[in-house]
């Protein structure tokens, strides 16, 4: 199925979705027709009660290659103000950092080179997988602009204060096998998409509360020790009361995969 030809949506396996941004001739580049067609597939995940897990990749031989600022030549002078933009660029950041709002695990197959605001896309996705090819890079400031879309907190949130601060002020690319041992992937794969639907596959097995209920807790976890005691003593006996629960339990006595109903 698809939504648009600018982002595709196909259902690779059971509870999977694989979204595709597919405009490699621009490098998958963040386009106002993408940006519509990434809000509308977004719109509809939110909306599937079958989804469990969501990867994004993108056609071709490049993930992202960021915002696409064109316009900005383009517009008259009288709508590049401050105030204009900054209404104009607060629901673009939103609408791409979707992936944090959708209730389950979203991973991202970065097959490429991925630049500026499609950095941020990745690390908007739960995991992130790299390709020997992939690239990353945060230039930024060599582009006469301030980082978007959240790079000053997601950054240093994946991979460390010190470490974001290298990439954004030196703009230098960072590769692949370098990338996995800062933590701003999880892994890296010859075959990345490959890979990244077989994580998908496994953690689309798993019980779809509790998978669902971990990612909520996880952006708990960012307010401290506390809160997340506090969200674990709710979290937890909500899981507890469910008939997957009891799938579970007894699928590990039997030595057999669970079955699990999102109940």
């Amino acid at each position: 199925m698809a939504a648009g030809d600018a982002v595709l949506l196909s259902e690779p396996s059971p509870g999977v979705r694989l979204v595709t941004l597919n405009r490699p001739r621009v490098r998958n580049a963040m386009t106002e027709e993408m940006t519509a067609a990434w809000a509308g597939v977004m719109a509809s995940l939110a909306a599937d009660r079958d989804v469990r897990v969501a990867v994004v990749t993108g056609a071709g031989s490049s993930f992202c290659s960021g915002a696409d600022l064109s316009w900005l030549d383009q517009a008259a002078s009288r709508d590049v103000t401050h105030v204009r933009l900054r209404e104009r660029m607060l629901p673009f950041y939103r609408t791409w950092l979707s992936p944090l709002e959708l209730p389950f695990p979203v991973i991202a197959a970065v097959n490429g080179p991925v630049v500026g605001a499609g950095v941020c896309l990745a690390l908007a996705c739960d995991l992130r997988y790299a390709s020997p090819e992939a690239r990353f890079s945060t230039p930024f400031i060599y582009l006469g602009t301030h980082g978007g879309m959240a790079a000053t907190w997601l950054l240093p949130e994946a991979i460390g204060v010190s470490r974001a601060r290298e990439m954004l002020y030196t703009g230098e690319e960072v590769r692949a096998e370098q990338a996995q041992q800062w933590g701003l992937v999880a892994g890296v794969a010859d075959d990345v998409l490959a890979h990244a639907l077989k994580v998908a596959e496994r953690v689309a097995g798993a019980a779809p509360i509790a998978t669902k209920l971990t990612k909520a807790g996880l952006r708990q976890s960012a307010h401290g020790l506390e809160a997340a005691l506090e969200w674990e003593a709710l979290a937890q006996p909500v899981t507890m009361t469910t008939s997957d629960l009891h799938e579970g339990i007894e699928a590990q006595r039997q030595h057999r995969p669970p079955e699990f109903r999102d109940e």
